[in-house]
């Protein structure tokens, strides 16, 4: 035997951070992460420094479930940047738990899957929450408002399709490594900065939410470089932008049919120096 099981996750980018905001809410954009289960050795192993498949394989363990096979090989193809706050990690274990399920032939409910991912992101330290949000924006289009100290299935406080997918692109900027980590005690200290929104979650104003979401982050982060950036991004013709995760990569919503704006947006933020990723909300 070789190929024993396939599963993909997609990234995302974030409308509510949930260290400050206490629930969290991800969207899923159309970059994904496609992985590949084999039984034997490939010639060339998924580079994975985090640990985040070896923790999902313990996750999976640890939840009554028996490996496919003794030795696991594992290999990752993924358009979603590492490290940025784009949700690669939940993409990978949401794709890897797929994997895992086609291999030994078993059936889990989404929710069972977002569970196992939240387990393995916070035993590999890569999420200090368990990012359940980003898992249900990996593994569902649309968003959900979790609260991520209950299970899955029970969390899940509100949800809804992103308005009009069709009428936005998402625009990407990097800003290189992540160089500024979150500290949950300075998030709790901006706490009520995430109050506004929340309250456009509430409203239905996604676009709002993403802004508002971002400049709490970039103070709860001390960023004001990237605060400076999204603000910029808003007068130079995005309708929202805001830091995604805990950065450093800017996510913006631009309306797609007005192609010489985002080109201009593009030509803008490559002029001082960053990479820019075009893409659009991923729907079913």
């Amino acid at each position: 035997m070789a190929l024993i099981g396939e599963g993909e996750g997609h990234g995302g980018f974030t409308l509510l951070h949930a260290l400050g905001a206490g629930y969290g809410c991800s969207v899923g954009i159309d970059l994904s992460t496609k992985v590949r289960l084999r039984d034997n050795e490939p010639k060339k192993s998924a580079d994975d420094p985090s640990g985040v498949l070896e923790a999902v394989v313990e996750a999976w363990v640890a939840a009554g479930l028996e490996k496919p096979a003794e030795e696991l090989f594992w290999q990752v193809r993924s358009t979603v940047p590492t490290g940025q706050g784009l949700k690669s990690s939940a993409a990978l274990s949401v794709a890897a738990i797929k994997a895992l399920c086609e291999a030994g032939e078993v059936e889990l409910t989404n929710a069972q899957i977002v569970d196992i991912s939240a387990n393995a992101q916070m035993s590999s330290g890569v999420s200090m929450t368990g990012s359940v949000d980003d898992a249900w924006a990996a593994i569902e289009p649309g968003w959900k408002i979790v609260n991520p100290n209950l299970p899955a299935a029970e969390g899940i406080l509100m949800e809804g399709e992103f308005p009009s997918p069709e009428d936005w692109k998402v625009l990407i900027v990097m800003r290189g490594d992540r160089e500024l980590l979150p500290d949950a005690q300075r998030f709790a200290q901006v706490a009520p900065q995430f109050e506004k929104a929340i309250v456009a979650m509430e409203q239905g104003a996604l676009g709002v939410a993403l802004t508002e979401n971002g400049r709490a982050t970039s103070n709860a982060l001390g960023d004001g470089r990237g605060r400076r950036l999204a603000n910029d991004l808003l007068v130079w013709g995005a309708r929202s932008a805001g830091i995604s995760g805990s950065g450093p990569a800017i996510a913006a919503l631009v309306p797609s049919f007005n192609e010489s704006v985002l080109r201009r947006i593009e030509q803008l933020a490559e002029q001082r120096g960053h990479d820019t990723i075009v893409t659009d909300l991923w729907t079913a």
